[in-house]
């Protein structure tokens, strides 16, 4: 029997709400599943971004020197600006980088008819949210020590981040799906993220690069949303909504189409596991 699964936009919403529960306690799992067995447990979470914060925090403001701003600038300030771009880059790599073993690491599911394989780019984007709330929170602990100066803006910060949500799911949902006819995929995502890392401005300002190289920063997903979230949480400036809108427009028409692909080629995913 061929099941024909929807594709709409609709049924986007309709598997989330459906299945928000079963999304929730996988998602919940994975997240304590990680540090399972380890002496610290769940305190990675806190301590893995903050050994790479202090590695790149040495490298770029004690070694190249690099600067936010003019004048006189703590390590503390420049810590907290590169820490408020690395945790949009972390969410974003943390979900493309598991995208291509999602379907595989279930085998026992996908021999499951009734099984909604869809929602696992949705347990994936939970999981790494929870990281993201996380190194978020410590992010404005950082903030009130240093006694840099919190904005009303900050409220902004969820949609700053919510028409790349839309994009990590759809790029979720497609390279989930090649993932299982391509196994190289999860080779390339690797690579292609830790490339993006360092095309993003993470490390420095966006006007820093020169201008023949302004356009990998204008194509790059990234560059809006830490950006923004820099601006609303650190700077207290609002949001361009004119690019924001843009960048959510973007963003649904990747998540459709990822959906859409994902959909139409599930039916194969059987055979090939």
């Amino acid at each position: 029997m061929i099941l024909n699964h929807p594709t709409s936009p609709i049924a986007i919403i309709g598997s989330l709400l459906n299945h928000r529960g079963l999304i929730w306690e996988l998602a919940k799992r994975d997240f304590v599943g990680r540090y399972k067995g380890s002496f610290i447990g769940i305190v990675w979470s806190l301590l893995n971004p903050l050994f790479m914060l202090s590695v790149y925090t040495i490298v770029f403001s004690v070694v190249f020197k690099a600067r936010w701003g003019a004048g006189d600038e703590s390590k503390v300030s420049f810590a907290i600006v590169l820490f408020a771009g690395m945790i949009v880059h972390g969410l974003f790599a943390e979900c493309l980088n598991r995208a291509p073993g999602l379907v595989l690491a279930q085998p026992n599911y996908v021999k499951k008819v009734v099984f909604p394989l869809e929602i696992f780019p949705w347990v994936a984007l939970a999981s790494a949210l929870l990281h993201f709330v996380v190194s978020f929170a410590l992010l404005l602990i950082f903030c009130l020590v240093s006694g840099m100066e919190i904005h009303p803006t900050i409220l902004l910060a969820p949609l700053v981040i919510a028409p790349l949500l839309l994009m990590i799911l759809g790029l979720s949902w497609l390279f989930a799906s090649l993932g299982v006819y391509l196994r190289d995929v999860s080779q390339i995502m690797g690579f292609a993220t830790t490339v993006l890392l360092f095309l993003s401005p993470v490390f420095y300002k966006a006007s820093a690069l020169p201008e023949e190289f302004q356009i990998f920063l204008a194509i790059n997903p990234l560059t809006l949303p830490i950006e923004q979230l820099r601006d609303v949480m650190l700077w207290g400036k609002g949001i361009d909504w004119i690019s924001w809108g843009i960048s959510l427009l973007l963003g649904a028409a990747i998540c459709q189409i990822g959906f859409w692909w994902f959909q139409k080629t599930r039916k194969g995913f059987a055979d090939v596991i």
